[in-house]
C-alpha cells in the first residue's frame, strides 16, 4: 500500500511540481493551499506525512503561520517536513523544537528531499506501531487465578500490600511453576504505574548477540540485519514497569550493560551516540541460586543487590495445600469454558490423590493434569482414575535423594552433575528436553554443562 502526504503550499506550481515528483516515486499525494484546507485534509486523510511550506500570505517570510500550523496539527501525530524560501537557523530551531521532523530549504534537492520523507514516514510508522503496543499492554484485571488460602500465600499477600505501591525493585524467587509470572503481573496491577503496560522481557530467550537490541534497540542499519529502527524494552517500559523473567540464565559477560541502566536510567540504542532515560521500576525473577552464581563468578554481586532490594519468595504448591483443591476448581471453571463442557465436580477420591502428590512442577503442573481430568470426564463427577499424574519426575528426585543419603556423600557439585547426566540420558542428549527435565533454562543447562565438563553430545 502506497504512502499518502499531504502537500501544503500556497504556490499552485509548487504543489504540482512536487506532486509529480512524489508521485513518480509511488507516493499519492493531497494538495492544500491554505492553513485552514491544510488542517481540514489532515484530519480528514491522516497522510503519512505533511509538507508544509512555512508562509501562505503574500509578502510575508516570518515562518509564523508555519510555527502555528505545527502547534494545530500536533495532537494527530503526523510527521511534518518544513519547507520554504526564506529559512534560518533560528526558524528551523523553533520548527523542530515544535515537533517538527525535518526542516528542507527551497529549491530542494531532490535526494535529500525523499530521503527525509522516507526517513519520516518511517518514524511516524514506529511511533504508530509502539502506541498500538502500549494500547495492547495496558494492564487488564487479572484473570488468571489467583489463591492465597494458605498462611506461606498470605505472607506474600502482605508483602505485596506493603511494596507494590512502591518503585522499589523486587526479586522473585521459586522453582519452575510457581507463578512468578503472575507474582510479577499482580505486583504491577497494585503499583502507582497500573495504567501502564507491564514490559515482559524472557532473559533466557534472548540470543547474546540480540541482547543490547532488545533491551535497547537500534537503529535502522546499525548492523547487518537492522532493517528498520527498532524500539528497546526499557524505552516501552519508561514510567512503567519491566519484568525480566529468569534473569539467573543471563550471561556474565553481558551483565555490566544491565548493571549501567539500573544504576543509572541511560542507556544507548545500537548506532546512536544519543543518550536516553528509562525510569522503569523492575521486578526480575528466577528459580537460580544466585547467591551460589555470584560466590561461583557466575553472577555479578552489584547486579544482584540492585535487584533485590525486596525479595518474594513464591511458595512451592506442595507447601499449600490449603490453596490445591480451590485452585483445581478455578482451573475446571476456565477449561471447562474453553472447551465447551459441562463442569463437573470432583470426588473425594480425586481430591484425596490430588493432595497427597507432591507437586514437582507446581500449579503449571497441577493445570496440564486438570485439563487431561476434564477432557477424560465422562460424567458429572472427576474421578481418581482420570487423575493422571506423571511420576517420573517425582521418581527421579527420590532416586536421587535416596543415593545421596544412602551413601553418606553430600557433594553437591557431583550430585548436580549425576543428575545432569541422568537428564541428559533420558532425553537422547537433547539439550532442550534436557532443560525441561531439569526445571532449568537451555543457557542455564549450558553453563552446567561447561562448569562440570559434560560433553553435551553424549
Amino acid at each position: 500500500m502506497s504512502q499518502t502526504l499531504l502537500i501544503c503550499d500556497d504556490d499552485a506550481d509548487i504543489r504540482l511540481a512536487l506532486s509529480l515528483l512524489l508521485t513518480d516515486h509511488g507516493y499519492q499525494t493531497i494538495e492544500a493551499d491554505n492553513p485552514k484546507a491544510v488542517v481540514t485534509n489532515a484530519e480528514r486523510h491522516q497522510p503519512d506525512a505533511i509538507l508544509l511550506d512555512m508562509n501562505f500570505s503574500r509578502d510575508t517570510t516570518s515562518g509564523h503561520e508555519g510555527l502555528q500550523l505545527i502547534e494545530q496539527l500536533s495532537d494527530l501525530s503526523i510527521p511534518i517536513i518544513l519547507m520554504t524560501a526564506w529559512g534560518t537557523i533560528e526558524l528551523a530551531v523553533k520548527g523542530l523544537q515544535l515537533g517538527a521532523g525535518d526542516f528542507i530549504e527551497k529549491p530542494w534537492k531532490k535526494e535529500r528531499l525523499l530521503n527525509s520523507i522516507q526517513q519520516q514516514v518511517k518514524l511516524g510508522q514506529l511511533s504508530n506501531e509502539n502506541s498500538t503496543l502500549k494500547e495492547l499492554l495496558v494492564s487488564q484485571p487479572l484473570s488468571q487465578p489467583w489463591l492465597a488460602n494458605s498462611a506461606s500465600m498470605q505472607q506474600v499477600e502482605q508483602l505485596i500490600e506493603q511494596i507494590a505501591p512502591t518503585d522499589a525493585n523486587i526479586l522473585i524467587l521459586g522453582e519452575n511453576g510457581t507463578g512468578k509470572s503472575l507474582l510479577a503481573k499482580r505486583i504491577h496491577h497494585y503499583s502507582s504505574k497500573a495504567e501502564q503496560p507491564l514490559i515482559e522481557v524472557n532473559m533466557a530467550a534472548i540470543p547474546e548477540n540480540l541482547f543490547e537490541s532488545e533491551l535497547f534497540g537500534h537503529q535502522k542499519g546499525a548492523f547487518t540485519d537492522a532493517k528498520s529502527t527498532r524500539i528497546g524494552r526499557f524505552q516501552l517500559a519508561n514510567n512503567s514497569t519491566l519484568f525480566l523473567d529468569e534473569i539467573g540464565t543471563l550471561p556474565l559477560s553481558l551483565q555490566p550493560k544491565l548493571l549501567r541502566v539500573l544504576e543509572t536510567g541511560a542507556f544507548e540504542s545500537i548506532g546512536s551516540s544519543k543518550t536516553q532515560h528509562s525510569n522503569a521500576r523492575i521486578i526480575s525473577a528466577t528459580n537460580a541460586d544466585l547467591p551460589s552464581f555470584v560466590a561461583e563468578g557466575l553472577f555479578r554481586q552489584d547486579l544482584l543487590y540492585r535487584l533485590n532490594t525486596f525479595v518474594i519468595e513464591m511458595p512451592p504448591l506442595r507447601e499449600r495445600q490449603e490453596d490445591i483443591e480451590p485452585l483445581s476448581h478455578l482451573f475446571i471453571d476456565g477449561l471447562c469454558r474453553k472447551y465447551n463442557k459441562p463442569k463437573p465436580t470432583l470426588s473425594v477420591g480425586a481430591v484425596s490423590k490430588l493432595r497427597n502428590h507432591s507437586w514437582p512442577g507446581n500449579i503449571r503442573e497441577l493445570e496440564h493434569v486438570i485439563e487431561r481430568a476434564v477432557l477424560l470426564c465422562q460424567g458429572s463427577h472427576i474421578e481418581e482414575q482420570v487423575i493422571l499424574i506423571d511420576q517420573s519426575l517425582e521418581k527421579s528426585s527420590l532416586d536421587f535423594n535416596n543415593n545421596a543419603i544412602g551413601n553418606d556423600n553430600f557433594d553437591l557439585a557431583s550430585h548436580e552433575k549425576h543428575l545432569i547426566n541422568r537428564a541428559l540420558n533420558k532425553s537422547s542428549g537433547n539439550i532442550i528436553g534436557a532443560a525441561k527435565l531439569l526445571g532449568i533454562s537451555r543457557n542455564s543447562l549450558y553453563r552446567r554443562l561447561e562448569k562440570h565438563e559434560i560433553n553435551d553430545d553424549s
